[in-house]
């Protein structure tokens, strides 16, 4: 927390769009979200597309519309204007080409002809002295009019900066004080030529301009860390304060993969993990509240909560471990305070479409409305996510096939079992439809199956009516199909009985 100081906080996230919005990219941009929350700051979205082959326009939307599913607004960005603009890459090449000159001009970056087959001959010499493989151009001395003939004779060319030989020393936000040999880096490529930047120019002039003060992102870019500090400096900039956030990490410690689930936000929404649990199980990954209250307490926060609990004081060194167990925990819980009504209308709308669609081409009734909310409400202790609706609760549309044997009870036989179920028929036959309620038909059958059994008259009831061999309790299952539906599937399961060997 920084929020005595007297410079506005500005941060921001600057995707490439090159592919989906991944999970760890989202965490970034929620972290920069944060920070910027608790000090009264300025959040900004911005697209480094420097990349021309990888780069892809319709990347874009994806990455901003994952971002506002969480519910982080940004402040400036492409599609929203701001003092600092463009915020566009792509836009801005005419800023980067006057600052590659200006480097050149200084001499503080210089033309560099050497092949690709020069600079990795030289990498694996010093690899094989036991040096750090630190590339020494031939190039870096030569006269400004011999590059300048070269380059107008059409060789093939970069630009390096010439980075500093002395200690390059940053205090992380994160990980506390840091320093970096400069010697050990190397002249870098900063552009391929004067109008054609590459990351660490065309970034380290975007937080200049756009008055960043604050650089969030992944510990995998901390080694660009002294380059990016180094090359402000030699602009006549001010660095932004650097924190690096710890990797996110599968259960076995390595790099996050499908392996252990999916790894963009847009395929964890499409699986229906609603944003709220998201945004919490994000905020966790690589860091924690102040420990006080129920562990419950510490794992399920509110927006609000968090936003005002943030300290990236807090924020850990070490990977932090993703668990999707953990996901499909908050989540639920998420799922199970949602409004009923509302929950039916997001299923309905993005979650069993295509299943009700097919179910309609095969003549299938659909329930009422009544059943539905109740189908809804039965459901939510039992999703993880809003796609396993269909799959935990397909039954009640639809009756499979099912062997008649599976409805007879342990040690009970085929001629209890029928008539167990023609005792429970008879007693929903007299129960009028408006009281075809959950309390009801329990005071009604419980008496029969205290008599009968539990097992010999519950089990075949719940089996006859499901289809399944675990489902929810014959009387919840009664309580959604409603009278029509169950007596149809108790006669079906009675005849499937009586024509069994």
């Amino acid at each position: 927390m920084i929020k005595d100081s007297k410079k506005q906080v500005r941060v921001r996230i600057a995707p490439s769009p090159t592919g989906y919005f991944h999970v760890g990219t989202a965490r970034a941009a929620l972290f920069n979200y944060l920070f910027a929350k608790q000090n009264n700051g300025v959040f900004i979205f911005r697209i480094e597309d420097t990349d021309e082959v990888r780069s892809k326009k319709e990347y874009e939307k994806p990455i901003l519309e994952g971002l506002r599913w969480l519910g982080i607004e940004p402040d400036e960005g492409p599609d929203i204007g701001g003092e600092f603009g463009p915020y566009r890459q792509s836009e801005r090449a005419d800023i980067y080409k006057t600052y590659v000159q200006k480097l050149l001009d200084e001499n503080k970056a210089y033309y560099c002809f050497a092949s690709k087959e020069e600079v990795e001959a030289r990498r694996e010499a010093m690899l094989a002295d036991g040096q750090t493989p630190v590339f020494i151009s031939p190039y870096k001395d030569l006269s400004k009019e011999e590059a300048l003939a070269k380059v107008a004779a059409g060789e093939a060319h970069v630009i390096r900066f010439k980075m500093p030989e002395g200690e390059i020393k940053f205090k992380d936000l994160v990980r506390g004080e840091i320093s970096f040999d400069g010697k050990l880096i190397g002249d870098f490529v900063i552009a391929r030529d004067v109008d054609k930047p590459l990351f660490h120019l065309s970034s380290v002039l975007d937080d200049a301009l756009m008055k960043i003060t604050h650089a969030i992102r992944g510990e995998d870019l901390l080694s660009n860390t002294p380059r990016q500090i180094a090359l402000a400096k030699a602009m006549n900039f001010e660095p932004p304060e650097y924190g690096h956030l710890p990797l996110i990490l599968d259960p076995k410690g390595g790099k996050l993969s499908k392996r252990f689930g999916a790894t963009t936000l847009e395929e964890y929404k499409e699986q229906g993990y609603l944003p709220e649990a998201m945004f919490n199980f994000l905020s966790l990954l690589g860091w924690h509240p102040k420990e006080t209250g129920s562990s419950q307490n510490l794992e399920k926060m509110s927006r609000e909560e968090i936003i005002e609990e943030f300290d990236i004081a807090r924020v850990q060194k070490g990977g932090a471990v993703w668990s999707s167990e953990k996901l499909d925990w908050l989540n639920n819980l998420y799922i199970r305070e949602m409004d009923t009504e509302e929950l039916l209308k997001l299923l309905k709308k993005d979650f069993i479409k295509d299943d009700l669609e097919r179910l309609s081409v095969q003549g299938v009734p659909m329930p009422s409305q009544r059943s539905w909310l109740k189908m809804v409400e039965l459901s939510k202790e039992r999703m993880n996510k809003l796609s396993d609706f269909f799959a935990e609760l397909h039954f009640f549309f639809k009756l499979a096939s099912y062997e008649a044997n599976d409805l007879i009870w342990k040690n009970s036989d085929k001629e209890r079992t029928i008539e167990n179920l023609q005792s429970v028929e008879q007693i929903l036959e007299g129960t009028s439809p408006d009281n075809f309620e959950l309390k009801v038909l329990e005071e009604k059958i419980m008496p029969l199956a205290e008599e009968k059994g539990r097992g010999d008259v519950l089990w075949p009831l719940r089996f006859a009516l499901s289809g399944q061999k675990a489902s929810p309790s014959p009387f919840e299952l009664l309580d959604v199909l409603g009278k029509q539906e169950s007596l149809l599937r108790l006669d079906l399961a009675i005849s499937n009985l009586a024509a069994s060997s």
